[in-house]
């Protein structure tokens, strides 16, 4: 249980300095990949909802403080994001990929529209094409496509974290 959160911890972390570091440099489009959105949507697919609801709290936070102007907004738009795909948490297949991804790319177009909502759309600007275009499309794929390498990094930690808890048992 520890080594879990610990390793969960750890895999959040690492997915900020990721975005925040080597992913700054590596913006296509001026689009960065939003990697703790893909760890909130993986541990919330894996874990299920409190999981994902705590997961994407935190990692919310961590967003706020490295970007955000209004403390908690994205940590109350990750926190929904992992709380809705925690649901799907009884679906889930171990070998399947569809569906993860899927669920990451649907969240990063979610968490685009929010995004414009609180940030743009309440500020009367109203060029939603333009910015759909420019911004959300290609952070949508951007994402997705990353996330493929963190969703696979992060079932292989899982799968390690609950195999040595049950040879424990």
């Amino acid at each position: 249980m520890i080594k879990r959160k610990i390793v969960s911890f750890i895999v959040i972390i690492f997915a900020l300095l990721l975005q925040t570091t080597i992913f700054r440099k590596l913006a296509l489009s001026d689009v960065v990949p939003n990697l703790l959105l893909v760890a909130t949507v993986t541990y919330a697919y894996l874990r299920g909802r409190t999981s994902g609801l705590l997961i994407g709290f935190l990692c919310g936070l961590l967003l706020d403080n490295a970007y955000g102007s209004v403390v908690g907004l994205y940590a109350f738009m990750l926190m929904t994001i992992g709380f809705v795909i925690g649901f799907c948490q009884k679906i889930y297949f171990r070998n399947g990929l569809v569906l993860p991804l899927i669920l990451i790319a649907g969240s990063d177009f979610i968490y685009g529209i929010y995004y414009y909502i609180t940030e743009f759309l309440m500020r009367g600007k109203l060029h939603f094409a333009f910015y759909f275009i420019h911004r959300i499309l290609p952070e949508v794929v951007y994402t997705t496509l990353v996330g493929i390498v963190l969703y696979r990094l992060i079932v292989v930690f899982e799968v390690m974290t609950t195999k040595k808890k049950e040879e424990e048992v």
